[in-house]
């Protein structure tokens, strides 16, 4: 769907001749001839204003009353007055009126000295107020819900925080209860008011009525500094600033990337800060001694680690987890090809897939970009589920479907959070996402898919209709031919599916399946259109394009082929060696199993709780003879099984680069200091490359960064200072040219491939594991009730607020 076009038009205020685009809000036009407008009510993330708090009074000549610049749109040779005596006398006795019951606790107010209202008061107030009667008074605070305190007293009714309840998350959870000046903010049952992403209300609040329990009197605005950084808690890559004192996170903000976020954050990314500094983080190298994980000096922590590792040498597996910094990734990389002779690593959380289809899935002309979710035509949902995999893509969905009429559709094996905003919703069995591509495929191509659909557990008039909302047809009309879309014009259909889609020994074909989707679609060729994977981890995208592959190198070129004079530590020592072949990620799990790999190197991942077959995971991290492993926390797995156990740091500490799943590039920063003895993870990689004789040639994050940009033919020229705060996306540089294309023709890309049986482990690999299952959920206080390993019950509204 094509974006709207601004056209710039010219309009007077205060005097002054100003350029701003037409049919914008005078609030935010009048800021193009750097004149304020004060506001409360008004955010334009929220969509329509309300002219609620009637703060934004304006005079327009021609019209004989004020009128609300929040809610008045810009028009060419409009003439407009914010200062006049009338505007300001309406904008006093706004100001006086909000003050009538507001209590005067600015000094212990959590919003004091970032207050809009206290900065409207002191810039449009009177100064002084006529009312002498006693304000209202509320039991405070209470618990709005587990994250949020309220302050009824100190609401204005700017109605932010229900609409966004209502209108952006849809969770229609917040409304305002009694009327006039006994008006307060509650939920609609009276039950605590949790949602995903209800830590955003904190921030809407232009008063201090809504306040967060984690920050709640932690420190004053003069107290603490800001750091922007990016959240690495889920593909969704969120852009945040948080806010320290004394090397410490107090709260995390979001910092508005429309091409990214859209301003918001889910409550993990939002919360999750807290677990950077509790006690159960490791904050010193472990090695096993004596069957405990013991704390050590970091010499004898990596002496224990090379040894081990050279025992190994080419029998050594590698697995990179999702919180991997690109840098961190490519480092390991050359640990294990260039240290120790091992082709074995892998980032993919479901085993490898062909390089030629890893390069057709990537292309550039394939890639959607995260705001083409909005403004698309259509999006299908395929083996996805954004509220679990990246909460803020489910916003931007909802978005799309309340503003821009997108049709949105939603393929998985369970129901789904946006079935309610979708169009269509289409279910398989689980496991069968493969299967259902294959009938979609052929259903586009106007093949018989009933069989098809049946074996995938899919209604086949369901995947006809799939069809006709992907073309455009509209309901009872006949799906339009692919000639005569051409000449109606591109159509913008976006996919966004699921790492889990391509997972298994089905895998190849789905991708495959995919592959010809978007060859009926015409994808590559329209702008706006395209695919979007959600990969399993964080920087799923990032660590393939650094190499952190069986078979591919840094920027998705072929494996660098590893030779092997002999296998360390096999039984026939003078037996010739040769090329390895390389192992993915569940034959590396296989291998540990079977004796045939001695040794796994875990960087940030911990392979039973987040990799499939967690059974076969178990078996080999049993079997293995040496587990090295980089851990922010003491997980089960890693406690009982790795003999070498690295600090891990926190994503406001570590220093790098990052990929969005739409291939945005974009910087972490160190916003604090490292806690105890932790130190970088390239700093630990580059260490252990010196001690198992092969220097990689790091001494800096820069210099990490300078080898990742040169290796990485797509990145090359790029630096550090272009990706700047906002990120970059690398198919819009030039150097997108050297991407390379499949080694394989077009029509054996898209041959069709027979599905194999499911094996013993389909259940398994059918399944998922949400982002709010993990240690960063576990170990934060704020957020351990929605931790799935423990249940407590909700508390009741009403309870006061500690």
């Amino acid at each position: 769907m094509p974006r709207p076009q601004q056209r710039m038009i010219g309009f007077t205020i205060d005097g002054l001749e100003v350029q701003a685009p037409e049919n914008a809000m005078l609030v935010d036009a009048a800021k193009h001839g750097d004149v304020e407008i004060p506001v409360f009510c008004y955010e334009p993330k929220l969509g329509q204003p309300v002219g609620a708090c009637r703060m934004c009074l304006v005079e327009i000549e021609g019209i004989p009353k004020l009128q609300t610049g929040c809610s008045t749109p810009v028009k060419d040779g409009m003439v407009v007055h914010t200062r006049s005596e009338r505007v300001q006398a309406a904008q006093r006795s706004v100001v006086e009126f909000l003050l009538v019951n507001h209590p005067l606790d600015c000094p212990v107010c959590d919003k004091g000295g970032e207050c809009p209202l206290q900065d409207i008061s002191f810039g449009w107030g009177a100064g002084i107020s006529r009312f002498i009667e006693p304000k209202r008074h509320f039991v405070k605070p209470l618990e709005l819900s587990p994250l949020v305190a309220i302050d009824r007293e100190r609401c204005i009714l700017c109605y932010r925080c229900v609409r966004f309840s209502q209108e952006v998350a849809e969770d229609d959870q917040l409304v305002f209860a009694e009327r006039g000046a006994d008006s307060f903010v509650a939920t609609f049952d009276g039950r605590p008011y949790v949602a995903p992403f209800s830590g955003n209300i904190i921030e809407l609040c232009p008063v201090g009525a809504l306040t967060s329990r984690a920050y709640r009197f932690r420190a004053r605005p003069w107290d603490v500094e800001d750091a922007g950084s990016v959240c690495t808690f889920c593909p969704a890559q969120c852009n945040l600033t948080v806010t320290i004192r004394d090397e410490r996170a107090l709260r995390v903000l979001a910092r508005d990337n429309p091409d990214v976020d859209d301003g918001w954050l889910c409550d993990k990314g939002r919360f999750g800060y807290q677990s950077i500094h509790v006690d159960q983080r490791v904050t010193e190298p472990l090695v096993r001694d004596g069957g405990r994980l013991r704390a050590v000096s970091w010499e004898r922590a990596l002496s224990e680690a090379a040894a081990g590792l050279a025992r190994s040498g080419a029998r050594t597996g590698a697995i990179a987890g999702g919180q991997s910094t690109n840098e961190e990734g490519f480092l390991l990389a050359r640990l294990l090809r260039e240290a120790l002779g091992s082709p074995h690593l892998d980032s993919r959380r479901a085993g490898a897939l062909e390089l030629d289809l890893l390069r057709a899935l990537a292309a550039p002309a394939l890639a959607a970009r995260t705001s083409d979710l909005e403004f698309a035509h259509a999006v299908l949902v395929l083996d996805a589920e954004p509220i679990d995999d990246a909460p803020i893509l489910d916003l931007r969905l909802r978005k799309g479907v309340r503003r821009h009429g997108l049709r949105l559709a939603v393929a998985s094996p369970r129901a789904s959070s946006l079935d309610a905003s979708a169009s269509l919703s289409v279910r398989y069995a689980p496991g069968a996402g493969a299967a259902f591509v294959r009938a979609l495929r052929a259903a586009l191509a106007g093949e018989q898919h009933e069989q098809l659909a049946l074996a995938a557990g899919a209604e086949p008039g369901a995947v006809r209709e799939l069809v006709a909302l992907l073309r455009g047809a509209e309901e009872g009309h006949p799906t339009p031919s692919p000639a005569a879309e051409r000449r109606a014009g591109a159509r913008e259909v976006v996919i966004l599916w699921g790492e889990r889609l391509t997972a298994g020994p089905n895998g190849a074909a789905a991708a495959r399946s995919l592959l010809a989707i978007a060859e009926s679609l015409a994808l590559a060729s329209t702008d706006g259109a395209g695919l979007l994977e959600l990969p399993a981890g964080a920087n799923g995208r990032g660590l393939r394009e650094a190499g952190v592959l069986p078979n591919a190198g840094p920027g998705l070129a072929p494996a660098p082929a590893v030779i092997s004079a002999t296998l360390a530590g096999a039984d026939d020592a003078g037996a010739g060696g040769g090329e390895l072949d390389p192992a993915d990620a569940v034959a590396i799990a296989q291998a540990l199993a079977d004796g045939e790999l001695s040794a796994l190197y875990l960087l940030q991942c911990d392979p039973v709780r987040e990799l499939a077959p967690a059974r076969l995971w178990e078996r080999a991290l049993a079997a293995a003879g040496a587990v090295i492993a980089h851990a922010a926390f003491l997980t089960a797995a890693i406690a009982e099984h790795a003999d070498v156990v690295f600090p891990a740091e926190s994503y406001a500490e570590k220093e790098g680069t990052i990929v969005h799943p739409d291939g945005r590039l974009q910087r972490l920063r160190p916003a604090i200091a490292r806690p105890g003895m932790v130190r970088a993870g390239w700093q630990v990689l580059a260490e252990l490359g010196l001690r198992l004789g092969s220097d990689l040639d790091v001494l800096t994050a820069t210099m990490a960064s300078r080898q990742l940009f040169e290796a990485v033919p797509f990145y090359r020229g790029l630096t550090l200072e272009e990706i700047g705060g906002r990120g970059v996306r690398w198919q819009e540089r030039a150097a997108a040219s050297a991407f390379p294309a499949p080694a394989a023709g077009a029509e054996q890309l898209l041959r069709d491939q027979e599905l194999v049986a499911p094996g013993e482990e389909a259940d398994e690999l059918a399944g998922y594991r949400s982002l709010w299952d993990a240690p960063e959920v576990e170990f934060s206080p704020a957020l351990r009730f929605l931790f799935a390993g423990r249940q407590r019950p909700r508390p009741a509204l009403g309870v006061p607020a500690t």
